[in-house]
């Protein structure tokens, strides 16, 4: 892209360097540097003693936020409570009358939340430690001491809650959301999953752009007005956003960048965009350095710096190699056309590090999704906002004035859905190693950078294609992983096979919560769809369509009958696994030129060593072995040195270097099969 000469851009890219340089430099110092949060002395997880729990205690505090249903596969009501010393997480069976704001004492069993077992999945360790809560309390008792008044939160509620019940949770959620952002309202699982896939998902999070429909409203309605009035009216306005939609990150940036910029657009001066972006971040962190974590305020940050930086340069490349139309009058369409095009490739090429960062997955179609919604999201956002009004002063008149704004909202919801059941709506990249996306994002910056010289694109360039070689050639490695999960209820283990970029899955459990862990390992892995997917759980799989879903074919128990036979296996190039008896579990997985045994139980030991085959490259065991289990199998000739172990090393006892374990929630990952 090349806009101007290089003469002209120079001395405006010298400029910028600096900028961008003391900016990368002022993050690290923060992140490095920043306090780390760690448990008071009065915290509630004094009460654990270092250990796990769990410990009964009674907890008296305030609730933080109203009850949020737990994800679908896990079912429930979570909630914070704020105590005296510190926080910690409630969990209800099922979701209570509470609100936020209102003081109880509970009682039940305090835990330290586990920790994700693998890197690719969310661990409720680490989600709380971002809200510097360390316990979990599983609410056996609860008492109601008070509900003090809570105006604000109470007109959120209000309002989330007359427009789902006039328009339904999808429509009126939707509404909800542009008026006051996704993350006070509750909004169905999917419909988020939807606009995530298709690119769509800053619709519904409070952002610049809201703040910025809202401004453009009220200065419109206030031109006749004097300055002062109209400033006031600005103000006034600002102020509702950042009350309705809470002093989130994201919403807190969008607020410090239109106030300044709006006082400076009063006084009839210019503004440096990007300086007031690096002086707004370097606020906010020095005020409160956890923010730099905030994934939120990580794409708000990235996505403004591209609509800065790149989108005017970008949105005049576009508008000189678009056709003219016909004897030259083509000046009005590509008066919108470019700029509706460059906004949304600059937000998703500055926002692209973090997505492959923290997702491993890419929205394909981010920009014709956009595209098709830009015109939608400006009158919507209006219409919402208004509608959030009369909802809270005439809510008998809101389904009559629905009519009108219904099918946009339709419309919407209809171009999200539709571009997110597109095949490869979603690329699943796999999370690349941290150190690559660095590389990564600074191989992109010469591209991105109006004015860069040549020799630093193609510098960029060059690097560019060496991180997505690196990459792909782990992803196409051979390798097994084994992920374990112990809990309350149970253990539960996957096995992951890959050989050359394809793949194979065999769980020892069918619940949804399984799948769903699945589902985000295959999206971080870069893992499309499964070659097949074998589930040893004798519990038929309550949703078989979850497991469906992730490609390939799915064998599972049917009929008291075990998945496979004795002989029987199931096979796909370089993966193939095979039962070894007709009364347990014993497999033997093939992944490419290697041989794995795997004995989920004691059962499936007896039965390998029943029927003795060729001594396999290594051995998984899902149970823990007895000291005399374990002399017994090192001094074995038929059996492997490399052993698995599922759980926490067996107490009294060292393991041989050879053999590893998982830990009580872990994993493990072998390459070359």
């Amino acid at each position: 892209m090349e806009v101007g000469s290089l003469d002209r851009q120079r001395p405006w890219t010298h400029r910028l360097r600096p900028l961008l340089a003391g900016l990368a430099l002022l993050l690290l110092l923060v992140w490095r540097l920043g306090p780390a949060e760690r448990p008071g002395p009065e915290d509630p997880s004094r009460w654990l003693a270092g250990g796990m729990g769990p410990v009964p205690v009674q907890l008296r505090g305030q609730l933080l936020e109203d009850p949020r249903p737990s994800p679908a596969a896990a079912p429930g009501c979570r909630v914070l409570l704020e105590t005296s010393g510190g926080r910690s997480e409630l969990v209800f069976a099922r979701c209570p009358p509470l609100h936020q704001g209102w003081v109880v004492r509970v009682s039940g069993a305090l835990r330290r939340p586990p920790a994700a077992p693998h890197p690719l999945l969310a661990g409720g360790a680490e989600r709380l430690a971002r809200q510097a809560t360390w316990s979990r309390l599983t609410v056996e008792r609860l008492e109601v001491l008070e509900r003090p008044a809570t105006p604000i939160v109470a007109l959120r509620r209000r309002i989330a809650e007359r427009l789902i019940a006039a328009a339904g949770p999808e429509r009126g959620g939707l509404l909800a959301a542009l008026v006051l952002g996704s993350a006070v309202v509750p909004l169905p699982w999917e419909l988020r999953e939807d606009f995530r896939a298709s690119g769509l998902s800053h619709a519904l999070a409070a952002s610049g752009f809201h703040l910025t429909v809202l401004l453009g409203a009220v200065l419109v309605l206030g031109r006749p007005l004097g300055r002062p009035l109209r400033l006031a009216l600005a103000a006034g306005a600002i102020l509702l956003f950042l009350l309705l939609a809470g002093p989130q990150a994201s919403v807190v940036r969008a607020v410090v960048m239109g106030s300044v910029a709006l006082l400076a657009l009063e006084a009839g001066r210019r503004t440096r965009p990007l300086g007031l972006l690096i002086l707004t971040v370097v606020l906010m962190l020095l005020l409160q350095p956890a923010w730099f974590h905030d994934l939120g305020f990580q794409l708000s940050v990235a996505a403004t710096a591209g609509l800065v930086v790149t989108a005017t340069p970008l949105e005049q490349a576009i508008a000189a190699r678009l056709p003219a139309g016909r004897g030259g009058q083509g000046g009005c369409w590509r008066r919108h056309l470019a700029p509706a095009l460059a906004v949304p490739v600059a937000a998703t090429l500055w926002t692209l590090p973090l997505q492959l960062l923290h997702f491993g997955a890419v929205p394909l179609f981010a920009v014709p999704a956009n595209l098709a919604a830009a015109p939608l999201l400006t009158p919507l956002t209006l219409a919402a906002m208004a509608l959030a009004l009369v909802a809270l002063v005439l809510p008998a008149v809101v389904p009559a004035l629905l009519l009108p704004v219904d099918p946009l909202a339709r419309l919407l919801l209809a171009i999200a859905h539709g571009f997110a059941a597109l095949p490869m709506a979603q690329w699943r990249t796999g999370r690349p190693l941290p150190l690559l996306v660095a590389l990564f994002a600074l191989g992109l910056l010469p591209l991105l950078l109006p004015g860069a010289a040549r020799r630093w694109r193609r510098l960029g360039a060059l690097l560019l294609i060496l991180v997505a070689a690196l990459h792909l050639g782990l992803l196409g490695a051979d390798q097994l992983l084994l992920v374990h999960q112990g809990s309350a209820g149970g253990s539960r283990d996957l096995l992951i096979a890959r050989h050359r970029g394809r793949a194979a899955l065999i769980s020892t459990r069918a619940d949804p919560f399984s799948c769903q862990q699945v589902r985000q390992l295959a999206t971080g892995l870069g893992v499309d769809r499964f070659d097949w997917q074998l589930l040893l759980d004798p519990v038929a799989p309550a949703d078989p369509a979850c497991w469906q879903r992730q490609g390939g074919l799915v064998v599972a128990y049917g009929e008291e009958r075990p998945p496979l036979a004795a002989g029987q296996g199931l096979a796909s190039p370089g993966l193939a696994v095979e039962a070894l008896s007709m009364d347990s579990h014993a497999l033997l997985l093939r992944l490419g030129r290697r041989a794995w045994l795997l004995l989920p139980d004691r059962q499936a030991l007896q039965a390998w060593r029943d029927h003795p085959r060729p001594r396999p490259d290594g051995v998984w065991l899902g149970f823990r072995p007895g000291a005399r289990e374990r002399r017994r199998w090192q001094a074995s000739a038929e059996l492997p040195a490399r052993v698995w172990l599922s759980g926490a090393p067996p107490g009294g006892e060292r393991l041989p270097s050879s053999w590893s374990t998982s830990g009580a929630s872990g994993s493990l990952l072998a390459y070359g099969g």
